[in-house]
């Protein structure tokens, strides 16, 4: 189940994260983010 949250992120970092939306890379910020999360739990293991 996934659960809502909010979170501030850098203003040029959601620039980078809503180009990639764009270059189709990912569907939407909810994907890019928790894409990024996964990779980092990944390298964390």
């Amino acid at each position: 189940m996934k659960e809502k949250f909010s979170i501030s992120v850098d203003e040029e970092l959601l620039k980078w994260l809503d180009l990639q939306i764009k270059e189709r890379t990912f569907a939407s910020r909810s994907h890019g983010i928790e894409f990024a999360l996964n990779e980092l739990k990944k390298k964390k293991s």
